[in-house]
């Protein structure tokens, strides 16, 4: 089975941070969602706690696999997914952690990649973002009939 329906991924992620089940985000005491930033966007979680530099996290839904094994973002043209890349960058350069979280709604998949190919402009935007500091997070999950849970951690394969 594969999740396609991109109003789930920002309540999925949400509960799986707030469960303690995404190491990288672990350790912050205030979760927002849908929280004002940059150039007229929202975030789609912010992580907050005292002492800790806010985290601004983007997650982007992945159900794309043309190769076994590999599953890839974008599956079309997305310049709105750059121009968050470029925000995230800014929120680097002003002293904030940022992460790019795909979330891989299905569960045969091994690795992340990009499909340049696709959209090159996105690839070269996430290029950049990681140049500036923006982290890259994949996970993988669960898809069944009564729900969809995080799994497993991804490598990001580009």
């Amino acid at each position: 089975m594969v999740g396609i329906n991109t109003a789930h991924p920002n309540a999925i992620a949400e509960e799986a941070i707030s469960g303690g089940a995404i190491a990288e985000f672990a350790g912050y005491d205030n979760l927002r969602r849908e929280v004002r930033y940059g150039k007229n966007s929202r975030i789609d979680i912010l992580l907050e706690s005292d002492g800790r530099p806010p985290c601004y996290v983007e997650i982007k839904n992945v159900h794309l696999v043309r190769e076994p094994g590999l599953a890839e973002f974008p599956d079309s043209v997305t310049a709105r997914g750059a121009k968050h890349l470029d925000e995230l960058s800014d929120m680097v350069r002003e002293g904030a952690r940022a992460a790019m979280f795909y979330l891989v709604q299905r569960g045969d998949t091994e690795r992340v990649a990009i499909a340049r190919d696709i959209d090159p402009n996105y690839g070269e935007a996430l290029d950049r973002a990681r140049a500036a500091g923006v982290e890259v997070v994949a996970y993988a999950c669960t898809v069944t009939d009564e729900g969809v849970e995080i799994s497993a951690a991804l490598p990001f394969a580009d």
